[in-house]
């Protein structure tokens, strides 16, 4: 029954990642986290292993997100070349400071940062995205991919919820900031999963089937679904319009903001 629960949140994630360029993570988070409450693990480490599981997961659904996206000419590489240093630092650290929070805390910190950025994305679905805009330097790129990577580890996500509206900010229209994304969300899941691995390790949890705050069960479950719904959510990304897309994004981020800002305050 487990399996077949993991498999099914990895067909939802994985035609997320695809669709939004989140990595699939914002769907993962609050299932992971509601189905190891029910496994009755520890409360004060089920928050921190549904986030660093997520992650682990997001290796997957990134790799087939981004070669669907790329298919499509959506990656701008030079602006992924810019942001990776970035989004690995931020991605190792940003792991270690959620190891240091409660759960409550991250709760509502993920509560209020996601129905933040929901907001944003639906205000900005009805903007024209102004393609003269220059993307900001390099170096800028850097620190700004730095912020991504600490926050998404954070946050479980394979920084989409950052990284798109960044990119949209700047210029890039709707279908590449998303295809670009797909393509940060590699590195951050990457860094992140190891840091907490790494972290998790260092505190000793007793929970069956994990190395450190990722459960090696749920992270083979989610993968092997993911990896073919990717696909066809990114297939059906480039055939929205980018204001319904921003739409059903910011719609998606609503309610997970709502679940967690729930779940920090009871």
């Amino acid at each position: 029954m487990e399996l077949i629960i993991f498999l099914a949140i990895g067909a939802l994630a994985g035609f997320a990642a695809g669709l939004f360029g989140v990595g699939g993570g914002l769907i993962i988070v609050p299932l992971l986290y509601v189905v190891f409450t029910q496994m009755g693990y520890d409360p004060e480490v089920v928050m921190h292993l549904a986030l660093g599981t997520s992650l682990a997961t997001i290796i997957v659904t990134s790799i087939s997100s981004l070669m669907a996206h790329n298919k499509n000419g959506a990656v701008i590489w030079p602006v992924f070349k810019n942001l990776t240093p970035g989004l690995v630092i931020g991605s190792f650290f940003g792991a270690g400071i959620a190891g240091l929070l409660s759960r409550e805390h991250l709760q509502l910190i993920i509560g209020v940062f996601v129905i933040w950025v929901a907001y944003q994305m639906f205000m900005g679905a009805k903007k024209v995205i102004d393609q003269n805009k220059v993307l900001p330097s390099a170096t800028k790129q850097v620190f700004a991919g730095t912020g991504i990577g600490v926050a998404s580890a954070i946050f479980g996500i394979g920084g989409g919820s950052l990284t798109v509206p960044y990119l949209n900010h700047h210029g890039v229209v709707m279908q590449k900031a998303v295809g670009t994304s797909a393509a940060c969300g590699l590195p951050i899941a990457i860094a992140g999963a190891l840091g907490f691995m790494l972290f998790g390790m260092k505190e000793q949890i007793n929970v069956p089937n994990s190395i450190g705050f990722v459960h090696i069960y749920a992270f083979l479950g989610i993968s092997a679904m993911s990896f073919f719904t990717a696909k066809l959510g990114a297939k059906v990304a480039h055939a929205l319009s980018p204001q319904m897309l921003k739409k059903c994004f910011a719609v998606l981020l609503l309610f997970v903001g709502c679940f967690f800002l729930f779940k920090g305050l009871i």
